[in-house]
This record gives C-alpha cells, structure tokens and sequence, in this order.
C-alpha cells in the first residue's frame, strides 16, 4: 500500500518540463570540463607523475597511475568527450566514459582532493541518467524519433538538488566557532592585501567579518531564495557577485564558472527558449508543443522512483557522517571529506617521522628536506603532515620500503605540529604510537589522534 502511494503521489515527478535549461547546462558543462581538462594537462607532471607514492582513498589502493604517457592520452580523451557532451553527440555514452574518466582521476591522490572535483565527478554521473541530449543535438539531428522539448519533471529536480546539497551544507559546515571569529578569512585575507582595488581593505575586521558571515548567510540562504519566485532574481545576482567575487580573490580554479551558470536551473526551465524568443521578438506558445514525456525508464517508473529516493538519501546522509566521530572534523579529518566542508581551514604543518630497526635499534630520521623531493612532493607532504589518516599511509610506505632492504621489522613513530586556523602549533598524532601497528579504518574513531586544544591564538 505504502509503495502504491508513493508511485501515486509521485505523478508530478513525471510530467513534463521544458528541456531548453537542461539542454543549456549539458552544452555550459561540457566547455566548463573542456577547460578542466586544459588545466589537468597543465598540472598533470607535477600531481601524478612526478610522486613517487600516491595517498589512497580508503577502499581505492587499486587505482594506479597509467603507465608511459597514459595520464596524458587519458586527458585528451577527456577534452574529446567533454566536447562531445557539448554537442550532444553520443550522449550517454560520452558522458558514461567521461564519469568514469574524471572520477579515475579524483581517485589518484588523496592530497589533491578539491570539492569541485567531486561536484563535478556526480554531475557526469548525473548526465548520464538525464534525457538532456534530446534537443538542440547531434543525436537529435541524426535520430529524429529521439526528438522532444520536453523531459520528465524529475530531470529538473534531481539536478537541483544536487546543485543545492554543496550550497547547504557548506553553510553548515561554517557554523563553527573558528568562522564565526572570521578564521580562516582573517589569515586568508591577510595574505592578499596586494590585490588590485580591494587589497587595501583586506585586513580592516569589518571586511574580515563581511567576508565570513557573508559566506555563511550566502551559503545557507541561497537555495531555499532560488526556490522562491519572488526573490530568485535578486538571488541569482547575489550568486553571480558571490563567485565573481571569489574567482578574483581567491584561485579556486573552475568553480565559479561552473556555479554561476548552473544557479540558473533553478529558474523556469523554459527560460532558455523564452530569452531567444525575446531576442527574435517572437511570441513563445509552449503548450501547443507539448509532447509525450520522455522517462528514464518508460516501463519502469517505481524503478525511477527508487533510484532517486535512494541516490538522495546518500546525497544527504554521507555529509551527517562527520557528527558520528568525536573531536573538530576538521583537525581529526575523519568523515571530513565528500562533506562539502569548503575553505574552512588555514593550517602549516610539520612531520617528523622516525623509523627503529627492531634487531639493531638503529633510528632513522625523517625529516621534511629528506621527504620532500625524494619521496614526495611539497605539496603532498604539506597536506599530509596535516593529516592523521595519510600520516599512517605514508609510515606504512617508509615501512615497506626497509622492508625491501632487508629490514623486515620496524617501528615507524611520527612527531606531527599542525598550527590550524590561527592556533598555537600542537600535536596532532601520539608521537609514541608505532603506526606500523596500525591499519587504517573508517570505523571507530581512531584513539591515536590527538584532541585539538581550542586556546586560540591572541592577535
């Protein structure tokens, strides 16, 4: 009974809606990831050919780097199926590889992970599944019978949604009492008093509090503002200054100008076709081209309504984990990823590690001139000195390699100062714990990291 009322209710779900602004995001999407993927050609030697060790996610150490120049064949593929996304030229297949793609490279390194890069990992999967190649496509020029105006109102509503999930829960994330005293926006905007026009301003406390409670009230106030008729334009200007404001601020790469025009799916989804009606000055009569709704599966509509139900419920459970584990998610970093915590941290760390021969005795020491370069990047060892997760990857990597040289039983112990968001600098890992003991895992809190003193730094 319950299942019959939820398909009964669910009508709505499936009546039709205009495809013009699904059809604007797919064609802005694809030159967006066209772009991406210029800047991952770019940066492609220094994150993941030149490491020498990669930090994994948790379930993930099977995804590798291509061998020879395979990362680089990899993102040209990527720019060819970015570009066919745009075109609308084998859609769904193009943006099936195209998931699959991006999502292989947010999976190569654990310190280069970037919000952005998951956003954009779940919308290509979303591509997938959304009928938005049935207009103003290629695959619609060469398959008539694959023609329509119109797709089922859930095309509309999942992609909203899931471009609202990064915007409410970033706002959640910034109720903490490091932002509500304007850190990190103080240090960040401290560092950028050479900016053009803005830069003298930068280190008045006002601004600093503008910047942070701004952030927050935009975050939290921007969806349920788009959803309201009334208020959706002023909102939608209020999101375009927001991003414009960051891209010229801060270096957050595509960001921006993906979100900018993805706002604009919160609007009347016809708008599109209204805008070129204006601007040819031709009466615009939608009802009289209605057509039947295309569903993403036209037999199988419990099956839709179960895909959704369940494809959201993560979307909005898997940010809740972080709750679960004790202590500031941001300085433990358990359940702090895919949570959509974005910009809430300032942090300079320094890792130690030393290695003891259990036979001999004999210490080694590791410190950052001796890692950096020769086992890892700058960059790499700078975010994971920070974290007590790939702090233990990286002790069981020094592990492996004595054990390679014929020492087959050692202790790896780490002494990890991390200064976050103004602090003091403090320790961040049980320096006498033998990480070689360990074994990583998402369940229960691991008893080895340090709590973070909450004395705050006087200024």
């Amino acid at each position: 009974m319950q299942i019959k009322s939820i398909l009964k209710k669910s009508g709505k779900l499936f009546e039709p809606a205009d495809i013009a602004s699904l059809v604007f995001f797919r064609v802005v999407f694809g030159l967006v990831m066209l772009w991406e993927a210029t800047r991952l050609w770019r940066a492609a030697e220094g994150y993941f050919l030149r490491p020498i060790f990669q930090f994994k996610y948790y379930g993930f150490g099977w995804v590798h780097v291509l061998p020879g120049d395979g990362i680089y064949y990899l993102i040209a593929l990527l720019g060819i199926l970015a570009s066919l996304i745009t075109l609308g030229f084998f859609h769904r297949i193009a943006a099936t590889l195209f998931f699959v793609g991006i999502t292989y490279i947010f999976l190569l390194d654990k310190t280069y992970y970037l919000n952005h890069m998951y956003l954009v990992s779940i919308l290509s999967f979303l591509l997938i599944l959304i009928p938005c190649h049935r207009s103003f496509s290629l695959d619609a020029l060469i398959n008539p019978k694959l023609r329509s105006q119109f797709v089922p109102a859930w095309s509309l509503w999942v992609l909203r949604a899931q471009i609202g999930i990064p915007y409410f829960y970033g706002g959640l994330a910034k109720l903490n009492p490091d932002w509500l005293r304007g850190e990190p926006m103080r240090t960040w905007l401290a560092e950028l008093t050479s900016t053009p026009l803005l830069g003298q301003f930068l280190t008045e406390e006002w601004v600093v509090y503008l910047f942070s409670y701004g952030g927050l009230g935009f975050d939290l106030l921007i969806v349920p503002l788009l959803l309201f008729r009334k208020t959706r334009a002023i909102a939608f200007i209020a999101s375009a200054m927001f991003h414009l404001t960051n891209a010229y601020i801060f270096n957050i790469g595509i960001f921006p100008w993906l979100m900018i025009p993805a706002t604009l799916i919160f609007f009347p989804p016809s708008w599109p076709r209204r805008l070129m009606a204006t601007v040819r000055r031709k009466e615009l009569d939608l009802e009289a081209e209605v057509t039947p709704t295309p569903e993403l599966f036209p037999s199988y509509r419990g099956l839709t309504i179960c895909f959704l139900m369940v494809y959201l419920a993560i979307q909005l459970l898997v940010p809740f984990r972080q709750v679960l584990y004790p202590g500031y998610s941001s300085w433990t970093e358990e359940g702090y990823r895919f949570s959509w915590n974005m910009k809430l941290d300032e942090n300079e760390s320094l890792g130690i590690f030393y290695v003891t021969d259990a036979k001999s005795h004999q210490k080694q020491e590791y410190p950052p001139e001796k890692i950096v370069n020769s086992l890892l990047t700058r960059n790499q060892y700078l975010t994971m000195a920070a974290s007590p997760d790939m702090i233990l990857q990286f002790a069981h990597y020094l592990a492996e390699l004595y054990k390679e040289k014929g020492y087959p039983d050692v202790e790896v112990k780490a002494r990890a100062l991390v200064t976050l968001n103004g602090r003091p600098p403090q320790l961040l890992i049980d320096p006498n714990v033998n990480l070689v003991k360990l074994k990583r895992r998402l369940w229960p809190p691991a008893p080895w990291i340090l709590p973070l003193n909450q004395e705050k730094q006087t200024r």
